[in-house]
């Protein structure tokens, strides 16, 4: 439907989005590995152990011991670092770039990484819920990426975005309009192909605990939906003249007389 491109957002409590720019080079690391170094076997491999795979973590199939990589708990989080081909990783990550500093600045950096490992847990959960008996291993970090876009939604509505609509026509449009749009969108296909070839479930999973989380693991004073401006802390720093005294050069200050202009 659209394609995120940049927004017009300015951080505000944090000076680099650390955790977002890790998250991205963890994820490119591990493609690297798994999709360009690895042969394809050994790709194939790394889906399994490292994806989540339902019919496994409900007991329904159990791995051969070789195939496993990480502990079953773990395959809640380890999915959501694989990806099976460069555009599936790039359409998730510009996603992160975009939407993922400022959730991040909302939240502070150990908040933020807590809370994407749980929306990603959230996805992962739903998808299984979903398809108890599915043997298909679930990759991709769509659902931690869902977690973020809601939480942005709920933090930035009305923030100017440039999209590319259609692949075709980049626009700037206040955050809500492309982003609920995009979300009702992921509960529509749920309802359509619940069972398709893109986890839904998971999209869905990651938006509803991201929308729930960022009410409590933001941080003390930061508004919803745009509430208020709140300034950069360049800005806040500064300190603010008193319109009651005036300063001239080479003078002290001095009480405003009524000619001061």
């Amino acid at each position: 439907m659209f394609i995120p491109l940049h927004d017009a957002n300015t951080l505000k409590h944090i000076k680099l989005q650390w955790v977002t720019m890790g998250l991205i080079a963890i994820n490119v690391v591990v493609w690297l590995f798994t999709g360009v170094i690895a042969t394809e076997s050994v790709a194939q491999a790394a889906f399994v152990g490292l994806g989540y795979i339902p019919a496994v973590a409900f007991h329904y199939a159990y791995l051969e011991p070789a195939l496993s990589i990480t502990p079953e708990p773990l395959t809640y989080v380890s999915y959501s670092f694989v990806h099976s081909g460069f555009w599936h990783l790039a359409s998730n990550m510009l996603f992160l770039w975009v939407f993922g500093d400022n959730v991040e600045d909302a939240m502070g950096h150990v908040r933020f990484l807590v809370f994407y490992l749980l929306c990603a847990m959230a996805g992962a959960l739903v998808h299984g819920l979903i398809g108890m008996t599915s043997q298909a291993p679930l990759i991709g970090a769509s659902g931690a990426i869902s977690g973020v876009v809601a939480a942005y939604l709920v933090l930035h509505p009305r923030v100017k975005v440039w999209v590319l609509v259609f692949m075709r026509v980049p626009l700037p449009l206040p955050a809500f309009v492309p982003l609920i749009l995009w979300t009702g969108q992921q509960f529509v296909m749920l309802a359509l192909e619940p069972d398709g070839n893109v986890s839904w479930g998971a999209h869905v999973g990651g938006i509803v605990a991201g929308a729930l989380l960022v009410l409590v693991m933001r941080r003390r004073g930061v508004p919803l939906f745009d509430r208020e401006v709140v300034m950069p802390r360049a800005v806040r720093d500064r300190p603010t003249p008193n319109p009651a005294m005036i300063t001239l050069p080479g003078q002290p200050p001095r009480p405003r007389l009524p000619w001061d202009k």
